[in-house]
């Protein structure tokens, strides 16, 4: 992609105005159509009764059928109780019903898959896994979306055991899938290897964590995990007095040379940023990272540094925004990951299909490969069909 078309989409998406926006939701975004014509009382007799009828019954003696008959098998539940959505935090089922209409287009449009918004009216995880495995089968696989650490991590969990089917929280995996492409790309750009990183994440929340894991499982070595506290060491009295939490567990994990103390201290020294919570970077602190290092302001709406800071010290800096370079999106992952895992009949999305996703999305951006240019646009038309071949591929391997 040229860097004309990069600032033409940029300039494009820095004019919204308030009117389009609520233009464009008035209503909701999301409708049904049929695939079969109902012109004529023929139609409606294949369509539905009597003819529906032989369907069903051949489902009730054969339930497989279910899968070919039925949308069920490409349909993905977009469920949300609302409690972690965008960086507005707690706003309840309600609110975050424009968010999941919105995703529920975005896997249309960039995967073809068809997808239903369900926004759950409570907070416990029991209740939520009870409602899903009761919905079971009218889906056939399940997106967990803008759900509140650390309950997000127990509910992903348990569902994966509760369900036959993908389950994938994207909030966490999304996020961490694009990210490694992105890095692995930037690691390119200044001349290194991801296995000799020093990376520093900011923030030990749901994509925190799985930004950390992605990367251990990608061959870094040297992640160190940052939350409101300061650095995740194991000898930090609130983790070791709570061993069993999913902090405590990647304290242990992480920080091989056993770094404590705050931002200061975890940059000195360090290659990487990578920020995915609502803390500021302070400019001093940049300043005390390697040269030529790469910073990922993720954050969204407002980075943990704005890039034109980010840059006097970085030699390759994204963002979660589109009106700047390098933006790390979802969107570049999950409607591949869920296509392909739903196209090889995955009863789970495993950390082998993740690594493929990221491998795929870092793939496109090779040619044209810069310091703006680390990844895909998420409207290239490529991404999609390169992630779900990817995927599908890593679940016969």
């Amino acid at each position: 992609m040229s860097i004309e078309t990069i600032t033409d989409e940029l300039e494009s998406a820095a004019k919204l105005t308030e009117e389009e926006i609520f233009a464009a939701h008035e209503g909701g975004k999301l409708s049904i159509s049929s695939t079969v014509p109902l012109a004529d009382k023929r139609d409606l007799s294949i369509a539905y009764t009597p003819g529906v009828a032989e369907v069903s019954r051949a489902i009730h003696a054969k339930p497989e059928l279910a899968r070919t008959h039925t949308w069920a098998q490409r349909l993905v539940a977009v469920v949300s109780d609302g409690t972690a959505v965008l960086g507005l935090g707690n706003i309840g089922a309600s609110a975050s019903l424009p968010v999941m209409e919105g995703k529920s287009a975005l896997f249309k449009a960039f995967g073809d898959l068809d997808s239903i918004p369900l926004v759950l009216d409570t907070t416990d995880v029991d209740e939520i896994i009870e409602t899903l495995v009761r919905l079971r089968p009218s889906f056939g696989a399940v997106n967990l979306e803008d759900i509140s650490a650390p309950r997000c991590f127990e509910l992903e969990e348990r569902l994966i055991e509760a369900l036959d089917c993908p389950v994938m929280h994207d909030d966490q995996h999304g996020t961490a899938v694009v990210a490694l492409a992105a890095l692995t790309n930037a690691a390119k750009v200044t001349g290194r290897e991801l296995s000799e990183l020093k990376v520093v994440v900011s923030g030990a929340g749901a994509a925190g964590i799985a930004v950390s894991e992605i990367l251990l499982t990608a061959g870094v070595t040297d992640v160190v995990l940052l939350d409101s506290k300061g650095v995740l060491n194991a000898e930090r009295a609130d983790l070791a007095a709570d061993p069993s939490s999913i902090k405590a567990r990647f304290a242990w994990r992480t920080n091989p040379r056993g770094v404590s103390g705050g931002p200061a201290e975890a940059l000195l020294g360090a290659d990487v940023f990578i920020g995915v919570s609502s803390s500021k970077l302070a400019e001093e602190h940049l300043a005390l990272m390697n040269h030529s290092s790469i910073v990922f302001a993720l954050s969204n709406p407002d980075p943990e540094v704005l890039p034109d800071v980010a840059a006097k010290y970085a030699a390759v800096v994204a963002t979660g925004r589109s009106d700047f370079p390098n933006q790390i999106n979802n969107v570049l992952a999950f409607p591949g990951i869920f296509r392909g895992a739903l196209d090889a009949g995955a009863r789970r999305i495993t950390p082998a299909m993740k690594l493929a996703a990221a491998r795929a999305i870092a793939e496109l951006a090779e040619e044209d490969l810069s310091a703006n240019y680390i990844v895909p646009s998420p409207l290239d038309p490529r991404v999609a069909p390169a992630v779900t071949a990817a995927v599908a591929a890593a679940v016969s391997e």
